[in-house]
């Protein structure tokens, strides 16, 4: 192990860009995962209410899981993006001034964000987000209030899953990272 006086600022600063990068890494993947369980839990609770010959109270079971799956999801979304600014903002023009470069350092954390088609596919993204954590519990909802009769209970729970998943749309929207 080096002494103190061997680490520079620059390979300190090298040390906190990789270890960022594997927080980054860890968490898109975790976060890409969280989709695919949104879409398994879905599929379950679907099963669930066809195999009890549609008894639609299990799609009461989806805007919770998809409420949970959601926050985690636009939690590390956000953390994700806060990583990169990071990045770009402030570990890349600290360590471009402690190596004497000129030029930027770690060029592909500002490159990659002046794709042309960049706003589009946030766009798309943002389509699908939506769709999988908001659409998907609010058709559930919905498909649960036409299906029959109510209880007083069951409206008050519709209505709190209701509004608590519109909140989860609002900031994942709010969230987006629509600028180029």
């Amino acid at each position: 192990m080096a002494s103190g006086a061997d680490v520079t600022l620059g390979a300190l600063l090298l040390t906190e860009y990789e270890r960022l990068k594997d927080e980054q890494r860890s968490r898109i993947a975790f976060r890409d995962n969280l989709v695919y369980a949104m879409l398994a839990s879905a599929a379950a609770v679907l099963a669930a209410a066809l195999r009890s010959d549609f008894e639609a109270g299990f799609l009461l079971l989806l805007p919770p899981v998809a409420i949970l799956l959601g926050w985690t999801h636009l939690i590390n979304d956000q953390k994700i993006s806060a990583i990169g600014q990071y990045i770009r903002d402030t570990l890349a023009p600290r360590l471009a001034a402690a190596a004497g470069a000129g030029d930027e350092v770690f060029g592909w954390e500002s490159a990659h964000r002046g794709d042309a088609r960049r706003v589009w596919r946030k766009r798309m993204q943002l389509a699908a987000d939506l769709i999988a954590f908001v659409l998907t519990p609010a058709a559930a909802i919905l498909t649960f209030l036409l299906s029959g009769p109510l209880n007083a209970m069951l409206v008050v729970v519709v209505v709190l899953e209701a509004a608590v998943t519109a909140v989860l749309g609002v900031q994942i929207v709010l969230y987006a990272d629509l600028a180029c």
